[in-house]
């Protein structure tokens, strides 16, 4: 869900928000819109999470951010921050709200160019300053980065710094192009092999945290052979429409980073507005009332059929396909696929080999 669109006070050279710039606030109207819907689905999953992220969730302010939660019932929360608006009173709304942390940064300060505040100047020591108020009060957190030069030379650094950060989870990004985030300098594959193998050296040889990406190879592989795993292999899985709900009520399926956009063929890429239909019929009903749903589908078909790593990532993702194929989502490989699928899963494997018995 996207309480606001404001980025504040962070304006990342590489974000892919069309109006991070505009303080578009989320109604509580829409709030209990979809907690109409998430609060009966929660009844039957005991570990049901809504994720408030797309944009700088803080930004929208406490007693409005807590007046959207009010409506959800017997749910977790988690955000996704930049932490640069995290202070004392912050800390004890996270923790008084029991809300699942994690934080935007990219790794050392020299790693952060892109991360910059809304005057153009360097946003890691702004950010620092959150992530050390979380540490003083106890609040455990996962973090995200965009690596937008996947160097098998600084991965050692790049890991030892969120390491010695403690957080719980790493994510790791390759930089995108998505959004209004185009012309994105393509990352050599092989470099980008490189940088994956030397990452899982660094974790081997110190795993004091979990590093999302190994977890997925590590399932991928337990699913192939058999083994009881967190998730099933991606091309096998269940289709899951990843309902993003922006700010005015409108649901994307699959992609959050198509939210904001439009085009001539598919106007603005919802499945529908919960203000006016129940989420539950938009998430039941999404292939039907979604027609660029059927144009990926076309294209998922064609990864399966040439690509030999579809196994493993389960076909491009829609937004990656349409921002680098001309508006179209039945193109095949992306340079994200190439650089966070193919390459990922060839550097686990290259780190098997030369640690192989």
């Amino acid at each position: 869900m996207q309480p606001t669109t404001q980025c504040l006070p962070m304006d990342c050279a590489y974000c892919y928000l069309p109006f991070r710039k505009a303080k578009h606030l989320m109604s509580v109207e829409v709030a209990e819109a979809v907690a109409g819907s998430v609060n009966e689905w929660a009844r039957t999953n005991p570990r049901f999470e809504v994720v408030w992220h797309g944009g700088e969730p803080l930004a929208a302010g406490r007693e409005h951010w807590a007046a959207l939660m009010a409506p959800f019932e017997g749910i977790e929360h988690s955000v996704q921050t930049n932490a640069a608006l995290i202070d004392d009173a912050w800390c004890e709304f996270l923790l008084e709200h029991r809300i699942r942390t994690g934080i935007s940064i990219d790794g050392p300060e020299d790693m952060n160019t892109h991360r910059l505040t809304v005057a153009g100047r360097p946003g890691f020591r702004v950010i620092m300053r959150g992530v050390e108020r979380l540490r003083r009060h106890g609040i455990p957190f996962s973090a995200i980065a965009v690596v937008s030069d996947p160097a098998p030379e600084k991965a050692s650094r790049f890991y030892d710094f969120f390491a010695d950060l403690g957080v719980t989870t790493l994510g790791v990004n390759v930089e995108e192009e998505e959004g209004v985030n185009r012309g994105v300098k393509c990352a050599d594959p092989v470099r980008a092999t490189e940088f994956w193998a030397a990452l899982v050296d660094a974790w081997r040889a110190n795993p004091v945290i979990r590093l999302r990406e190994v977890d997925r190879v590590l399932d991928f592989v337990g699913a192939v052979l058999g083994r009881r795993v967190t998730s099933p292999a991606p091309a096998s899985a269940l289709w899951d429409p990843m309902p993003t709900v922006a700010y005015d009520g409108g649901v994307v399926m699959l992609s959050p980073e198509l939210a904001g956009f439009t085009d001539a063929r598919f106007g603005d890429f919802t499945t529908g507005n919960v203000i006016r239909t129940n989420l539950d019929v938009l998430v039941s009903d999404a292939e039907h009332r979604t027609p660029w749903i059927t144009e990926f589908w076309s294209g998922v078909d064609s990864c399966r059929a040439t690509c030999p790593t579809f196994a493993f990532c389960g076909g491009a993702h829609a937004a990656n396909r349409y921002f680098e194929h001309d508006g179209r989502f039945d193109g095949t490989r992306t340079r994200y696929c190439t650089t966070a699928k193919i390459a990922l899963i060839e550097g686990v494997t290259r780190h098997v080999r030369a640690h192989r018995p």
